[in-house]
């Protein structure tokens, strides 16, 4: 098991590095970085007063205003009649008025039925809330159909109106159920896995946070049952409350953890269990032709040991006005299964996937 714990760790440090590698860390088109003194994080904003081939001045607005505090007064450096006619060693000083920063600050509102999520799902995250299907080949049971069918929406807000980056307070609802189904046997049901929850979830700037409720169970299929001629099941089942934070190293780039504690826990189930990722997927909505994401995601539980699993996701994605992602690619897992009533059995899938996250 200590085995599996080092894999798991091992590869999610190595794909980190891949992530930061590739990414360099550097802020998206048009941003600039102002870096802070030593220890302190840098921060990322849109260039005041520039604008893109492709972008107008209340989308470089919109933007400055997710990072104000890079979008600070400039000075003006042209020499001024004095200096030009008392010669080059004149230290007459500028007393022209600074330019005034292309951003404003935008007021926090109460919202019923906002818009967006302040704490979206980690994307490469087996069980959460999203609609998304999974075709998933596994050494010694063959091919399978995970899929998901739930969504997150938020209830209410107090904070901004943004759907790219919105900042404030939220409470939202959730709710998904995972099914698996065997395409070698006629598409019977191995399991079904249900999920609810509530999130209070908050963000300021390039952090976030989520403190939330969520119920959680675990179902055998009953045609599964059938073809192995058993009524043998596992009553997996927990009742959680839910710490976790992430932080954006960039606009596009954020690295988050969480950590889970049952205070009900039955079926084999333990009070702790950890997860902790990172991803790439650009924030801002996306033309016809979309752009690349890559996600990692690790998962650590009390009931195996801390062993877990870790799965990485890669491909292409769409991201609309409204903030919603779909996505298409490439899914890979090793380690112990996602599917509760198999919680302690091995798997190594390898597949293709796609994902709509709202």
């Amino acid at each position: 098991m200590s085995g599996n714990i080092q894999f798991i760790r091992s590869t999610c440090f190595a794909t980190l590095a891949i992530i930061l590698t590739c990414t360099g860390r550097l802020p998206a088109q048009n941003t600039i970085q102002r870096y802070t003194p030593s220890g302190t994080m840098p921060s990322y904003g849109y260039r005041p007063g520039s604008v893109g081939p492709a972008m107008t001045s209340a989308e470089v607005n919109a933007g400055t205003m997710r990072y104000p505090e890079t979008a600070a007064p400039t000075t003006n450096l042209s020499p001024t009649n004095t200096d030009i006619f008392e010669g080059a060693n004149s230290t007459q000083p500028d007393t022209s008025e600074p330019e005034q920063p292309l951003y404003f600050e935008e007021n926090w509102t109460w919202q019923f039925l906002p818009d967006g999520l302040l704490y979206k799902s980690y994307l490469a995250g087996g069980r959460e809330p999203r609609i998304s299907a999974e075709w998933v080949h596994i050494k010694d049971q063959g091919w399978l159909w995970d899929v998901t069918l739930g969504g997150r929406a938020g209830i209410i807000r107090y904070g901004t109106t943004d759907t790219c980056w919105p900042e404030g307070w939220q409470v939202d609802i959730e709710g998904a159920a995972f099914p698996r189904l065997n395409l070698d046997e006629n598409r019977d049901l191995e399991a079904v896995d249900f999920r609810f929850g509530v999130p209070l979830t908050v963000r300021r700037g390039p952090w976030q946070g989520k403190f939330a409720y969520y119920h959680y169970s675990s179902h055998l299929g009953d045609e599964y049952m059938v073809r192995n001629n058993t009524l043998s099941r596992t009553n997996f089942s927990r009742d959680s409350l839910v710490l976790g934070v992430g932080l954006f190293l960039n606009p596009n780039l954020r690295l988050y953890s969480e950590a889970d504690y049952a205070f009900y826990a039955d079926g084999g189930s333990d009070p702790w269990s950890f997860q902790f990722g990172a991803e790439y997927s650009p924030i801002e909505p996306t033309r016809h032709f979309g752009a690349p994401f890559l996600a990692v995601n690790g998962r650590l539980h009390e009931e195996v040991d801390y062993g877990g699993n870790v799965s990485v996701q890669t491909g292409w994605q769409w991201r609309g006005q409204s903030g919603h992602l779909f996505r298409l690619g490439a899914h890979y897992l090793n380690g112990m299964s996602d599917q509760s009533q198999f919680f302690n059995r091995f798997e190594e899938q390898i597949g293709v996937g796609m994902w709509y996250d709202f």
